[in-house]
């Protein structure tokens, strides 16, 4: 026999590329054998068994994309916001949706390559099936998994396209990034959207630590910033009279002052973002405005969310006496207690205000939006990703710059389970009356130790952890709480504040004070008596709360 012969004749009695001439329990071997090789290193199959020019081809492909999965994951410990940045770029991020895809059908064709490698024809008739099954199954764990993750960055990227802005970065400001968040109804029957709920998020720009400043929308004689285009009709403040309430602002602006902000995409919004910004003396850089219907979805998407409740809420019904703001028989209640709401229930337990004034709401509306921070851990965005994504374009409108994503992603992440401060300019923080004179030095000293107690370089005996800032546990206001209780001063509460929405020390009320248990048909009934001093005193408590 020549040299020649050699190789051609090894050929025939290799029972890898050859199985024909193997016993039957070494070809079931190397069916699986050839399965694990192509879904652990695909093209390694070819190799041993193949066309070693298309398993040479397939080996680079996978070295190349084992190097920028271990690139991945070094950017992941070492530079997160530089991976998350270009996972949201527009381009790279179509980029990597087409390389996944193509990836995923390669993948796919070397499995289909494998199963002809088998030949099946030749194992027996009891193997076939597992063998197919196993193929399948790998398939599906492979190439599936590629297409997938291809799928999903591709409705992230809309998402953020229909979402975000394409403008330039914005910097911190003292250390802080504060975002106003606005909550509205976008009904085809309004011109101008008038947020039901403004509130300020201030996120320290290093450590991630965030307050919640709140502030009622009838909020009179609210200052514009300097700069603002808006100082030059009212220098003083917006002090039209009662109907100049800051949630006014946006309707008046859109309608009578777009001139006023050329090239702004929504000069309402940005009026509103100018006179948060003036009220609070701090500089607010940008803003989301959700619609309401989009925000249910969102917690719809999200599973629900679960509070601990304080009192009973009503799910309104319709307007009966708008002079003096009386609805007819509710359409439902929010127990008090523990509860999971669903999208429904949570936009009217952040959104009711009857039988309660407007800063309960605004209790419960912190409440919601901590338990929406809370609870959005990454197990549920990765399992409930596509509709979170799509309920998040109900975001009407956003300046935030899609180039700084990665930054606020990382921040967010380093925010999750820190304590988080708040402020409402109003009770339980200053009395009732205040948003109607308010005394805006007052204001800006508020809001500029509630940020210094924000910070990493805070002391954590500043203020209490994830409270309200009460009178006098203020460094240097030189007041105790029992000063201030005998002595308002400057707009502080004349009584002791209410306890901290998000702390869960209280005891929600679900009983009369004889003891009954408070139930809807109960309610209902003083409702249809007309007595509703009755219900007000049952569910006085319902701005307490907090996050389960």
């Amino acid at each position: 026999m020549s040299n020649n012969e050699l190789p051609s004749q090894a050929l025939l009695t290799d029972p890898v590329r050859n199985p024909s001439s193997a016993a039957e329990p070494v070809r079931t071997k190397r069916a699986f054998l050839l399965i694990l090789l192509t879904l652990l290193v695909p093209g390694s199959a070819q190799i041993v068994a193949g066309d070693r020019r298309i398993g040479r081809i397939a080996l680079r492909v996978t070295l190349g994309a084992w190097l920028l999965a271990v690139l991945a994951l070094v950017l992941l410990f070492t530079n997160r916001t530089l991976l998350i940045n270009i996972i949201t770029n527009p381009v790279a991020s179509l980029l990597i949706v087409l390389v996944l895809a193509a990836l995923a059908v390669g993948w796919l064709l070397l499995f289909v390559n494998t199963l002809r490698l088998i030949r099946p024809v030749l194992l027996p008739a009891r193997v076939r099936p597992a063998v197919v099954i196993s193929l399948v199954l790998a398939m599906v764990l492979s190439s599936g998994s590629l297409g997938y993750a291809a799928y999903l960055l591709n409705v992230s990227r809309n998402a953020i396209g229909s979402i975000f802005a394409g403008g330039p970065a914005i910097d911190p400001v003292d250390g802080r990034y504060n975002f106003l968040m606005m909550g509205g109804d976008a009904g085809a029957d309004r011109t101008g959207r008038r947020p039901d709920s403004l509130s300020v998020l201030s996120v320290d720009a290093k450590s991630g630590q965030t307050a919640i400043i709140s502030v009622p929308r009838n909020l009179q004689n609210a200052q514009f910033s300097e700069g603002s285009p808006m100082r030059k009709i009212y220098p003083d403040g917006y002090n039209c009279g009662d109907e100049c309430l800051i949630n006014a602002i946006n309707t008046e602006v859109t309608n009578e002052h777009k001139d006023l902000y050329p090239g702004v995409a929504d000069p309402g919004a940005q009026a509103t973002l100018e006179a948060v910004s003036g009220t609070l003396g701090i500089t607010v850089q940008a803003y989301v405005l959700v619609d309401m219907d989009g925000f249910a979805k969102l917690i719809d998407a999200m599973g629900g969310i679960r509070i601990k409740a304080g009192g009973w809420v009503p799910i309104s019904g319709p307007m009966v006496d708008e002079a003096n703001g009386i609805h007819g028989m509710p359409d439902g209640w929010i127990p008090a207690g523990d509860q999971k709401l669903n999208g429904f229930q949570a936009l009217w337990y952040g959104r009711s205000r009857e039988f309660v004034d407007d800063y309960a709401r605004i209790q419960r509306q912190q409440c919601v939006q901590q338990a929406m921070l809370k609870q959005l851990d990454p197990a549920t965005l990765l399992a409930k990703f596509e509709d979170i994504a799509n309920a998040g374009t109900k975001v009407v409108d956003s300046n935030i710059s899609s180039s700084q994503l990665g930054s606020f992603v990382d921040l967010a992440m380093k925010a999750k389970g820190q304590d988080i401060k708040r402020l409402t300019i109003g009770p339980p923080d200053f009395d009732a009356s205040f948003s109607t004179v308010p005394d805006f030095d007052v204001i800006h000293d508020r809001v500029r130790k509630l940020l210094a107690s924000a910070s990493p370089e805070s002391s954590p005996a500043a203020a209490p952890a994830d409270t309200l800032l009460q009178p006098g546990s203020l460094p240097g206001s030189g007041l105790s709480a029992a000063g201030a209780a005998a002595a308002p001063v400057a707009g502080l509460p004349a009584t002791t504040p209410a306890p901290s929405p998000s702390s869960s020390d209280f005891t929600p009320v679900t009983t009369t004070p004889e003891g009954e248990p408070i139930t809807e048909a109960m309610l209902n009934q003083f409702k249809r008596e007309g007595n509703e001093q009755a219900i007000r005193d049952l569910v006085a408590t319902n701005g307490q709360c907090a996050p389960l």
